[in-house]
């Protein structure tokens, strides 16, 4: 509901302010269309299977569930990685040569990010790599397992770690740490004038958020890939079900959180949706009755 919620949030204040956007908040958008996709493709059939205690649709829906679990989670983590680097030319750039990052650019980046995620998606309904169920019994994944048992799955898990999860956040931590060197530098250089510039804590503040979104990111997953891992090189039987359900779910809500890193940073995105507010509790005002006036209060409140 969160992610839904948000991420919604998220995109109908992209569409109100289509023609302000900025090139690199187009890859916000491409990250907040990549979390509510997860959420409505995945999550019902998940809480479903956690209410029934065993997964529901047999193998068919075992294989969508996995692939869309990877492609959406890789697109997430190439998006991250996009707007690291953008957000290092930009900081490393001067103003001039930073607008030469067109929406045009990130449009075929963002298009990208969705074939690359797409191919790495569909490689194991061709044959190379497994899907399979994750121990817990409610949820299906990568087959982790194969890593040992089958030379094809080693060659496609070793791939994909490296690929999709080793390079993009090398990337992502060096980006980050140059321009937390770059903005040193810059914060010495200025010391001695009384009032740092706008642009500079405009800039500090959007490489924070954007440092915040990474960060959260791949914190809820680094514990799904620490239980992944060990279930290679371990007995899927050695770890309890809890063990390996925690993990999972964890990974789930870094899909809920980044539109509650927006209304903190982005004083844009905090005045939309106190515009959405009004217009929502406006409407229910509209629709209920005006028997009195503590009512119309009430049904404000409620909007």
């Amino acid at each position: 509901i969160l992610t839904i919620l948000g991420n919604s949030a998220v995109l109908t204040t992209a569409a109100k302010r289509s023609s302000l956007l900025k090139s690199p908040e187009l890859l916000t958008v491409n990250l907040a269309i990549a979390d509510i996709g997860m959420a409505i493709s995945m999550y019902p059939l998940a809480i479903a299977s956690a209410w029934k205690h065993a997964w529901l649709g047999g193998d068919a829906s075992c294989i969508y569930y996995a692939l869309m679990g990877f492609l959406f989670g890789v697109c997430s983590m190439m998006t991250l990685c996009a707007m690291a680097v953008i957000r290092f030319l930009v900081t490393s750039s001067s103003k001039s040569n930073s607008n030469k990052i067109s929406k045009n650019t990130v449009h075929i980046l963002i298009a990208f990010i969705w074939l690359y995620s797409l191919l790495w998606a569909i490689l194991p309904l061709v044959g190379w790599g497994y899907y399979g169920p994750e121990p817990f019994g409610i949820s299906c994944t990568i087959a982790w397992s194969k890593f040992h048992s089958s030379s094809n799955g080693f060659s496609f898990i070793l791939s994909m770690f490296l690929l999709c999860t080793v390079l993009p956040a090398l990337t992502i931590i060096a980006c980050y740490l140059g321009i937390a060197w770059k903005v040193h530098k810059a914060y010495q250089e200025i010391q001695s004038i009384n009032r740092i510039p706008h642009a500079a804590q405009l800039e500090k503040k959007l490489t924070l958020m954007a440092v915040l979104i990474s960060v959260g990111f791949l914190s809820a997953w680094t514990p799904y890939a620490a239980a992944s891992f060990w279930s290679i090189f371990n007995s899927s039987d050695s770890l309890q079900p809890m063990v390996t359900l925690l993990p999972c779910l964890f990974a789930k809500s870094s899909t809920a959180y980044n539109p509650f890193i927006y209304y903190i940073f982005s004083k844009t995105f905090r005045h939309e949706i106190q515009e959405l507010r009004w217009c929502w509790g406006w409407r229910v005002h509209l629709f209920g009755t005006d028997t009195a006036a503590e009512n119309s209060v009430s049904m404000m409140w409620s909007g």
